[in-house]
């Protein structure tokens, strides 16, 4: 069965998410919170009961509470194994309190013939489960491998010159060789990152991180060096991801600012560039 071009426009029933301050905690380490200095600056992030520290969450925790009903299923019926994440944004409307709900309804907005795979694209919208106001909007495409040539729309042309010159600011982490088996505890199940046989029918020697995990150390990077630390201050962050990352890989995250925004790039140690047309807003 190709692509289901009728999901294209479709909006799924809301639904309702709930989190907990150990959900937030927990994502914090699956995106490295911690790991430079364990008792240090990101104390506010991996614990909710140290002295004087109060508990906050880092803003890319949206892509875990933010997944509406507009599922996958609806797409069409593919091999999971081709489906690799292309693009994240998000657009946050204040910061995640430590425990709360939401309510989500997602849209797929497109689904556009790639040549050598299908683009599908999803927006969701987040409001607090009890008030109604905005929380958070995250958009999310989808590539699946095999399933383009359908004679359909190609969609937009990707956004955004390379960026010129030095990197303002430089930031390193070095992801763990069991980051992706944390990673996957906070919701994304997927086999491509902890099997290795379903990571070989994918075309990978072994498995590979999650997109989204890499997408929260470039995120905690913006938020450190951009924000002071501070969620408040961080308005939207779109990636594409380019290439694929392997737990262990260290990512040098390179941002070159011009007010309030910066153009960024995260890199692997062998020079590959595994996120690009990073765009991040700032206050």
């Amino acid at each position: 069965m190709p692509m289901n071009l009728d999901a294209i426009g479709s909006t799924s029933e809301p639904v309702t998410r709930s989190w907990t301050s150990t959900d937030c905690l927990l994502y914090a380490l699956g995106v490295g919170a911690g790991a430079l200095d364990p008792t240090g600056y990101e104390l506010e992030y991996t614990t909710e009961n140290s002295a004087d520290v109060v508990q906050r969450v880092l803003p890319t925790f949206a892509t875990i509470v933010g997944l509406g009903g507009a599922g996958r299923s609806s797409l069409g019926d593919f091999d999971p194994a081709m489906l690799v994440h292309g693009e994240q944004s998000i657009e946050m409307h204040g910061a995640i309190a430590p425990d709360g709900a939401v309510t989500t309804t997602s849209t797929v907005t497109g689904i556009y013939d790639k040549g050598s795979g299908a683009l599908a694209v999803l927006e969701s919208a987040s409001v607090d489960a009890t008030t109604g106001a905005p929380c958070f909007t995250s958009r999310s495409a989808l590539f699946i491998r095999g399933e383009g040539g359908f004679g359909g729309d190609r969609g937009p042309a990707s956004s955004g010159a390379a960026p010129e010159g030095e990197p303002d600011e430089t930031v390193g982490y070095t992801t763990r060789t069991d980051q992706a088996l944390l990673y996957r505890l906070s919701g994304d199940r997927n086999p491509l990152h902890s099997d290795p046989v379903f990571a070989k029918r994918a075309g990978f020697d072994r498995p590979i991180l999650h997109g989204l995990c890499t997408y929260g150390f470039t995120g905690r990077a913006l938020l450190h060096t951009l924000c002071g630390s501070d969620p408040l201050r961080f308005r939207s962050m779109h990636a594409r991801f380019s290439r694929p990352t392997f737990p262990g890989d260290t990512l040098t995250i390179s941002m070159w600012v011009d007010g309030g925004e910066a153009a960024f790039r995260t890199e692997n140690q062998r020079g590959e560039t595994v996120i690009d047309g990073g765009r991040f807003v700032f206050s």
